[in-house]
């Protein structure tokens, strides 16, 4: 065969893995990106920090049922082969997406909501379980020898990419419908659920196109396939231990820091330092497109030096920065930094509006606006909303502010306070650059890794013994970052604290980092196999 013709065969093969794993990744992702409002709408109104936690905890599944999909997809990879098996965990994957838009919420059919949420959402992880490993196995058995890091890092930036394609569509929707339609029960951010059936059927005629690899194709065709994969890759004492030195000694930590970059830190930004919901997504989406090139130049650089310096170094600079990161973010985002730079001129009350509950009419809330303009661009708003309990129904004629006890019997001791922030020219860029930053170490630590798994397995039972610690490093200690780290910050929570500590989260993946680094640091080699015909 040509040059010529292997590259285009090449880049055929990459296209078409590629564009499934984005789509399988932006189904996945959209859950979490739009966890704030599949809280309030999948779980009771009043639950508050509850839901969100319990949003988190059905994101989270979807990660820790990964290592099953993993198992169940992986075995049928290695025995019937790849591009049957991924075909199969994409259409799994876009129907369960597409089923989560249609599931009613918890005002329509209760508790059933969540309960059908968290089924679709275990199919999904499943789903993703087996579509990576079949992917990455794809392109290395198709790549030629000495660039099996280059041609695997573009399956490496569909993570990515994916991410950044449900965000676009998300602020595109969001911003077309505006805030009160956009977060209805039937309102538009159903939409990227919905737009995912034609992602997937697209997706699927493409794959159909593909011809098996060629390696798995000579193993089947010699008759030396794997009669037990599962067997194989977890019952021998060589390959198991090669399975836990993947998992410890480089997966799980490039779970953590992946999914700190590109998780955590959303979460953070938005729920932690208040930032508008627009300009969060906008400072992801700038910093995902300024780093995603780097995930094929340390592919690219493993092919030259190897795989173990780059992702531990990646891992290093992690554990390092990530506080310092994190308490700019809290910096930018206080108020109490900004005293010197009100703008007086432009600080802004807005009328009282008053609105009737609508399943108890005695039930009224008084919402007012009040916005704080700084001279450096910054606006941050507080929406303050009074519950009102009347002893009536809600009569219009009467004053909200009375102090007369006829009309209402009790104002709420604790009214409810949303803080929206938008930032500065400055800070704003600031910001960018600290994801960005966050963002390459999870291009240095993510770009070398297909290549590096697929080198450690035999081609018979690679598909399984490479999907299961690359899911596992992934789906449970990553997928657990953006939960664990909510939940350590509400067990700082005290009296005499009632913010707690917000930087205790990134103990988690800074801990699992550590010992990552540790056993990778001693026991993994930086050798290249450049042949992975064995």
């Amino acid at each position: 065969m040509s040059q010529e013709k292997k590259q285009n065969n090449i880049a055929f093969v990459i296209g078409a893995s590629s564009v499934g794993t984005l789509i399988e990744w932006y189904d996945f992702y959209i859950f979490g990106m739009l966890a704030t409002i599949i809280s309030k709408q999948f779980f009771p109104e009043n639950a508050g920090t509850a839901a969100l936690l319990s949003t988190l905890a059905i994101f989270a599944a979807g990660f820790i049922v990964r290592p099953f999909g993993a198992l169940v997809f992986g075995r049928l990879g290695d025995l019937i082969g790849r591009k049957h098996t991924f075909l199969l965990t994409l259409i799994i994957m876009g129907g369960s997406t597409f089923a989560i838009g249609l599931v009613p919420g918890y005002a329509t059919i209760g508790w059933a909501a969540p309960i059908l949420v968290l089924i679709l959402r275990l199919l999904q992880g499943l789903a993703l379980g087996g579509e990576y490993g079949g992917a990455a196995t794809y392109v290395a058995e198709h790549a030629p020898a000495g660039q099996r890091g280059f041609w695997t890092s573009w399956i490496q930036t569909t993570a990515t990419l994916g991410l950044f394609l449900a965000l676009g569509i998300i602020i595109l929707v969001r911003s077309n419908q505006g805030v009160e339609k956009f977060s209805a029960e039937w309102g538009g951010w159903r939409y990227p659920f919905w737009i995912s059936i034609l992602l997937v059927g697209i997706s699927i005629l493409i794959r159909m196109k593909m011809s098996e690899s060629p390696m798995f194709t000579k193993l089947k065709t010699e008759g030396k396939t794997s009669a037990n994969p599962l067997k194989e890759s977890f019952g021998q004492k060589g390959n198991f231990k090669m399975v836990l030195l993947a998992l410890f000694g480089a997966v799980m930590g490039q779970g953590v820091v992946w999914y700190t970059g590109q998780f955590y830190a959303q979460s953070f930004i938005e729920t932690v330092c208040k930032i508008d919901f627009i300009q969060s997504r906008n400072i992801m989406l700038v910093a995902i497109l300024m780093a995603t090139p780097c995930f094929v130049l340390f592919g690219w650089l493993s092919d030259k030096v190897g795989r173990k310096w780059i992702m531990l170094l990646g891992m290093l600079l992690a554990i390092c920065t990530y506080r310092p990161i994190y308490q700019t973010f809290l910096n930018i985002s206080n108020t109490q930094n900004r005293i010197d730079k009100i703008d007086l001129t432009n600080t802004i009350t807005s009328p009282a509006k008053v609105k009737v509950d609508s399943k108890d009419n005695t039930k009224i809330y008084l919402t007012q606006s009040f916005d704080t303009a700084y001279t450096d661009g910054a606006v941050f708003k507080y929406i303050r909303t009074d519950t009102f309990q009347l002893k009536g129904a809600y009569n219009p004629m009467l004053a909200i502010d009375s102090l007369n006890p006829n009309i209402y019997i009790s104002k709420s001791a604790k009214p409810n306070v949303v803080v929206e922030k938008t930032l500065g020219h400055h800070d704003y860029w600031q910001m960018i650059w600290l994801v960005f930053i966050q963002i390459v170490y999870v291009t240095m630590v993510y770009g070398p890794i297909a290549a590096f798994l697929v080198e450690m397995f035999p081609t018979k039972i690679r598909y399984t013994s490479m999907s299961l610690p690359y899911h596992i490093g992934n789906g449970v200690f990553g997928g657990l970052v953006p939960f664990l780290g909510t939940l350590i910050v509400e067990f700082t929570k005290t009296s005499a604290h009632p913010k707690g500590d917000s930087l205790a989260g990134l103990w988690y993946p800074i801990g699992v980092a550590a010992v990552s680094f540790v056993i990778g640091l001693i026991y993994l080699t930086n050798k290249i196999d450049k042949n992975v015909m064995d």
